[in-house]
């Protein structure tokens, strides 16, 4: 267990270093929907890698990293919902 725990740790650090790098390199845009996914995917797997690792400071950053992600999320889906009730005839 101590080994899947320790890769999704990288995994969600990579992911979010992914997103960063996107964006900062423009090819990305920061309040999209692919960005938002993968802070939201990484912020989970660092959440897990370190409130098990009992680093909670981070565990605890990772939770309203999270928290953010899944309201921007949310909001992108309820407003792309709006958007094609309108939009029917």
């Amino acid at each position: 267990m101590p080994l899947l725990i320790n890769a999704l740790g990288w995994i969600g650090a990579g992911v979010m270093l992914y997103g960063y790098a996107m964006v900062s390199l423009s090819r990305m845009a920061g309040d999209g929907m692919p960005y938002q996914t993968i802070n939201l995917v990484g912020a989970i797997a660092l959440m897990i890698n370190t409130a098990y690792h009992s680093a909670w400071p981070s565990a605890i950053l990772n939770v309203v990293w999270g928290v953010i992600g899944l309201v921007a999320v949310a909001r992108m889906v309820m407003a792309r919902t709006r958007k094609k009730t309108v939009n029917v005839p």
